[in-house]
C-alpha cells in the first residue's frame, strides 16, 4: 500500500455489492467512490468531518444549494455534517442524507483496511437531477480527490 495513492470507481457495476448496500436510496441512479490509502486512524465522523466540516463552506453552500437545491440543515449540530443529516453508522462508515426537490442523496464514509473512501450515491427524482448531474459529476469526480488528501492532512495534524 502506498499512502496517499487514491483510486475510484463509477457506476453500480464496478463498486463492490457491500459498499453499495449501505446506501440507503431503493434506486441509484448515479455512484461513485473513492479512496485514499492512508496509515492514519479516526472515526468515520471524524474523516467526514475532516472532509465536509461542521457547516458548509461558501463553495459547498453554492454547489449543493445553489446548484442542486439541497435542503441543508442550519448550523452546527452533533446530528449534522456539513448540513448534511447523520442518518446511520456502523462501525468503519457513516452514511449522511440529504435531497432537493429534484435529486436525493448519500455520502458515505468509510474507514477500513487502510483506506478512507468517499462514496456519492444518487437518485434522480425529477427529470431536472437527470439533465443536471452529468456535468457536474464530472466537476466534482475532478474534486473528490483533493477532498481526500485534505481531510487525511486534517486528521494527521488533529492527532
Amino acid at each position: 500500500m502506498i499512502t496517499g495513492e487514491i483510486d475510484g470507481a463509477v457506476g453500480v457495476r464496478r463498486l463492490p455489492e457491500p459498499f453499495c448496500a449501505l446506501s440507503s436510496l431503493p434506486v441509484i441512479d448515479y455512484v461513485d467512490r473513492f479512496a485514499i490509502a492512508t496509515d492514519a486512524v479516526a472515526s468515520p465522523e471524524r474523516w467526514a468531518r475532516a472532509m465536509f466540516g461542521d457547516v458548509p463552506s461558501p463553495a459547498e453552500r453554492f454547489i449543493w444549494r445553489g446548484l442542486l437545491g439541497i435542503r441543508l440543515s442550519r448550523g452546527r449540530s452533533p446530528q449534522t455534517v456539513a448540513g448534511w443529516r447523520i442518518a446511520e453508522r456502523g462501525e468503519d462508515w457513516i452514511r449522511l442524507e440529504a435531497a432537493s426537490w429534484f435529486l436525493t442523496g448519500n455520502l458515505l464514509v468509510q474507514a477500513a483496511d487502510g483506506r478512507v473512501a468517499l462514496g456519492t450515491f444518487l437518485r434522480y427524482d425529477r427529470w431536472l437531477g437527470r439533465w443536471l448531474w452529468p456535468p457536474l459529476s464530472a466537476v466534482h469526480r475532478r474534486l473528490v480527490p483533493g477532498v481526500l488528501r485534505d481531510a487525511e492532512a486534517k486528521v494527521r495534524t488533529a492527532r
